[in-house]
């Protein structure tokens, strides 16, 4: 059994910076995570990329689907702790580095699946997976899982607590990395919220730039930049 389900699409900068909050407290807490897929590509399956999101976006949910396959073959093959070494590899690649890098890795999936399979000591043959399209049902399947725990009018992270009884929540949605004191305490009330049958929804739609290098880490502004502000709007993790 496991503490917590994540639901993750390795493209979205808002899950991977709420994934470092949650290995952050994992390390203090004794409790087990099952990180598990969510496609923003197949959420916005109907969408008029042009018209509902800055340029490039398609591309970029499109480069999550092909690592997600890859995910999903390392799972076949290694189980979920494959997964659990697979996601920090593949977001240190994507976010942890320049916008120009973050740019040329996104433009090559493949190349950046072998570079965190390396890095996290797995074949890097998996990196075939990006385009094997044999693994999207499995995708679609824990997609609509997760939708169907939390709602479909939102986006990335979806943590389920407690499964598989517990109560699934969109978010939370952080743009900074908590101290480590700060984090446990962030975790207890997040946890609180969740046990709480009747919590519903605590929301604000002004928000910080992720302070991750891949976005201008450090830049401390609200609102920095419209255009990623209106992506983010209303599919968060996008």
């Amino acid at each position: 059994m496991t503490d917590l389900h994540f639901y993750f699409d390795p493209i979205c900068p808002f899950a991977w910076m709420t994934s470092k909050w949650v290995r952050a407290v994992a390390a203090q807490r004794a409790y087990e995570v099952e990180w598990r897929f969510i496609s923003l590509r197949m959420v916005n399956a109907e969408v008029d990329y042009a018209t509902h999101f800055p340029p490039g976006y398609e591309q970029s949910h499109a480069a999550g689907l092909a690592l997600l396959r890859v995910a999903a073959a390392v799972r076949e093959r290694h189980g979920r702790e494959g997964v659990a070494r697979l996601y920090p590899a593949m977001g240190a690649g994507i976010f942890e580095e320049t916008p120009t890098r973050q740019a040329a890795a996104l433009g090559d999936p493949r190349a950046l699946a072998a570079a965190a399979l390396a890095a996290a000591g797995l074949e890097v043959t998996l990196a075939d997976a990006v385009g094997a399209d044999a693994y999207d049902a499995l995708i679609r399947a824990e997609t609509e899982e997760a939708l169907s725990l939390a709602g479909r009018d939102v986006g990335t992270p979806i943590l389920h607590f407690d499964p598989p009884s517990g109560t699934a929540l969109f978010g939370p949605v952080i743009s900074r990395l908590p101290a480590d004191e700060d984090a446990v305490a962030l975790w207890d009330h997040v946890v609180a919220l969740s046990r709480f049958p009747g919590f519903a929804e605590l929301k604000r739609s002004l928000r910080e730039v992720p302070q991750l290098p891949a976005l201008g880490v450090g830049s401390g502004q609200v609102g920095a930049e419209e255009d990623w502000q209106q992506g983010h709007r209303r599919h968060s993790g996008s």
